[in-house]
């Protein structure tokens, strides 16, 4: 009869989950979960429980020969030797030494690695810097040449014209290409292609174009701001490095006594230095 009861498909019984409400006090304790807190809680009673009754039954006029040579803080607890063997002042120099020796040497590969970054960066962008105070590109300064007639001045000045139509050409060419000019490009090919296919063909290939460009102009700019990151970094890195090595120097310095300071009592002094 007993197998034939577990034979047949019962319901799961799940745990009740912690309501809606209060959720921002966790996940709702079961019966296990409090036993074990009730007996932590119980065994933590019972010790302190020991230990008030060990110290009202303490007698004040106990004394072992331990007492004499252990030593208590102003607080009254127990100071005891972990067994660490001071090091001599000689020794200490010799370590703080050989720390400077490394933090220059940490120095040293950041400020390479911080140089080679910088100009990577700028082979990346082409090698544009703006120089402060300087003319960019596109200010020009003004050249003003004297003519000695009519017919020299109107040279010059069909010259000066065809100068600078080529040169809005050039920078008309190294612009890159968006939006508007992929429309007014479908639009010139609608007008001078009558064949539909090839017109398709041509619409299809100019977006793709456009998408490419985009897609490097994407990556080239996450690229510098990667690299305009980790720059940041170096340079932050390197000046806590000058920071600490200038540190170090000062505590070597008043170590052998060249500088003044402030000793443990708080009184100021410095390094009288003789008369000549």
């Amino acid at each position: 009869m007993s197998s034939m009861r577990n034979a047949v498909q019962r319901r799961n019984h799940k745990e009740r989950a912690q309501p809606a409400n209060r959720e921002k006090w966790g996940i709702l304790e079961k019966h296990k979960d409090y036993s074990l807190r009730a007996k932590d809680y119980n065994g933590k009673k019972k010790r302190l429980k020991f230990l008030r009754e060990k110290a009202a039954e303490r007698n004040p006029d106990e004394f072992s020969y331990g007492m004499l040579s252990s030593k208590t803080d102003k607080h009254g607890r127990k100071i005891q030797d972990r067994g660490n063997v001071s090091l001599s002042q000689d020794a200490v120099k010799l370590l703080k030494t050989q720390d400077a020796g490394y933090i220059r040497t940490v120095i040293q590969q950041t400020r390479r690695t911080r140089e080679r970054m910088e100009q990577e960066y700028l082979l990346m962008n082409g090698g544009k810097v703006k120089v402060l105070g300087g003319n960019t590109g596109s200010e020009r300064g003004n050249h003003v040449i004297f003519a000695d007639d009519l017919e020299e001045q109107q040279s010059l000045g069909v010259a000066h014209n065809k100068r600078r139509i080529t040169s809005s050409g050039k920078n008309e060419m190294e612009e890159p290409i968006g939006h508007d000019s992929l429309e007014d490009g479908l639009d010139s090919l609608d007008k001078t292609n009558t064949d539909p296919r090839k017109l398709i063909l041509r619409k299809a290939q100019a977006r793709q174009d456009l998408k490419q460009q985009r897609a490097v102009r994407n990556l080239r700019k996450r690229g510098n701001e990667t690299r305009q990151s980790r720059l940041r970094a170096l340079k932050t890195r390197e000046k806590e490095l000058l920071a600490t090595e200038q540190q170090l120097d000062h505590q070597r310095a008043r170590m052998n006594g060249s500088i003044g300071g402030v000793n443990k009592a708080g009184v100021k002094w410095k390094v009288r230095e003789r008369k000549r």
